[in-house]
């Protein structure tokens, strides 16, 4: 199956199905001598694990994951990292009628179109569940960022119609929602109770903040780095939208009212606005970069609905099982890690962008001392 595999310097590869064994990935690429261990991951894995509170499917696990190669005595060697998540609490029986119909909203019918053949137990690949391993190479990602000073900060912005009307980090752990707003996040757990009431679903917006990137980072034709990163936000199974900026508001404005004006500030470039969201050209301008991903309402809904089944029969069903009221809360450590890897890869891509550089990195060599025979 190729499409498993994102990136070209850091890269990474997730494997596994929402009801099989395990669930993990292999990260090429990451550089040699990173401290790193299973509570570094652990951290970024327990923000989108299941069963957390009413808003986040009943399954239980407690995806522990474990690193099978590429650390030694606690840094890492510079050789394929591969992290794995064992399935403990699979309910495959819940799925069992699936395999006769094709599920509104899912890719049922589409995986069955291509190869003829699907996996029914929760989604197979196409299941949320796959996240897992984006997860894990993102909490690698990350780390690594935060050593050249970039941060990356994801939350929700918006469930269904209820949206934040400030930004208040600190509150971001304190509510099931990752929602930067107290009384936001209150209004939209009356919502979501609302579509629980109802056996309904809702969907919402994630908006992501990374700060501390310098100026000329990604490529200036198919690799812009709002491109990439549009590419990796994309690929996440649930999210049908992508903006950076402005966004389409940006459409309704004209050129005075979006451009960015430059100012010099103690020998450096600065923005007096960011209605590009930190990219112009498809390179990072040194601003934050602030891009938002639509995600829809969870399409495993306890009400009927009407479909087909493999018979071409149009029958009415009524799924079963275990499923996400909203996903956004847990999509949002997904978004982040996406992001992460998307900025790291084009970091170690950009680093044979200039000659200088090159011959920079390369002549310290000659300050080591010499080996004798």
């Amino acid at each position: 199956m190729p499409g498993s595999t994102y990136g070209k310097c850091f890269k990474i590869t997730t494997w596994g199905e929402s009801h099989g064994k395990a669930i993990g990935v292999v990260i090429d690429g990451c550089p040699a001598g990173l401290t790193l261990c299973e509570e570094d991951i652990q951290i970024f894995l327990d923000r989108r694990k299941p069963g957390q509170n009413k808003y986040s499917t009943p399954r239980k696990e407690a995806d522990q994951v474990d690193i099978l190669s590429g650390i030694f005595e606690g840094k890492t060697t510079g050789t394929p990292i591969s992290c794995i998540v064992y399935n403990k609490t699979a309910r495959s029986q819940d799925y069992s009628q699936i395999a006769s119909y094709y599920r509104p909203g899912h890719a049922d019918y589409t995986f069955d179109a291509k190869y003829g053949f699907r996996d029914y137990r929760g989604g197979g690949r196409t299941s949320g569940r796959e996240t897992i391993g984006r997860v894990a190479a993102g909490a690698i990602a990350s780390k690594i960022l935060n050593e050249l000073g970039i941060r990356l900060c994801a939350y929700t912005r918006a469930i269904g119609p209820v949206e934040i009307t400030h930004l208040d980090l600190d509150e971001i752990p304190k509510n099931p929602l990752y929602m930067p707003d107290f009384q936001a996040a209150e209004q939209a757990q009356k919502y979501l109770d609302e579509k629980l009431a109802e056996h309904n679903s809702a969907g919402g917006i994630i908006e992501c903040c990374i700060t501390g990137l310098f100026p000329g980072i990604g490529e200036p034709v198919f690799d812009k780095l709002d491109a990439r990163l549009a590419q990796a936000i994309l690929s996440i199974g649930a999210v049908k939208g992508f903006e950076i900026g402005d966004g389409f508001h940006a459409a309704r404005l004209s050129g005075s009212e979006n451009n960015d004006s430059f100012y010099a500030d103690n020998g450096q470039i600065k923005k007096r606005t960011n209605h590009s969201g930190g990219v112009l050209g498809g390179l990072s301008d040194g601003s934050p970069i602030i891009f938002r991903a639509a995600v829809k309402p969870t399409p495993s809904i306890a009400r009927n609905q009407q479909t087909v089944s493999k018979n071409m029969e149009n029958i009415q069903i009524n799924i079963k099982g275990r499923h996400d009221p909203v996903i956004v809360p847990r999509a949002v450590v997904v978004v982040e890690s996406m992001a992460a890897l998307t900025v790291l890869d084009l970091l170690l891509e950009n680093m044979s962008a200039r000659m200088d550089g090159i011959k920079r990195y390369y002549q310290s060599f000659n300050e080591l001392p010499e080996f004798s025979c």
